[in-house]
């Protein structure tokens, strides 16, 4: 069961469980959905979270997702990400965590 993270805020967490499903506006913007491996958790904090509150890491088990995964490169820092190609069911998040 490979797994993959999704930074997100605990409000946005709380519409997804209302809606039946999780998005976000990089899925309308750029067609996906931004996840990391466990390992570049700590980089994308600090990119693009940092001095926010109440965020939560999203377990994703990918073998459950119903949308296209698609692990990409990213010249901007010269690694590979996860990146899920439509919403995220909500059955596939194994666990959610407090940052």
């Amino acid at each position: 069961m490979p797994v993959i993270f999704h930074i997100t805020t605990e409000p946005e967490w709380t519409a997804a469980k209302k809606a039946g499903h999780y998005e976000t506006p990089s899925l309308k913007e750029e067609g996906y959905i931004h996840c990391c491996q466990e390992d570049q958790i700590s980089d994308v904090l600090h990119r693009y979270f940092e001095g926010k509150k109440k965020l939560l890491k999203l377990s994703i088990d990918t073998s459950k997702l119903k949308s296209q995964l698609i692990y990409e490169w990213s010249p901007s820092n010269a690694a590979t990400y996860p990146h899920i190609y439509g919403p995220i069911n909500l059955d596939a998040v194994i666990e959610t965590g407090k940052l």
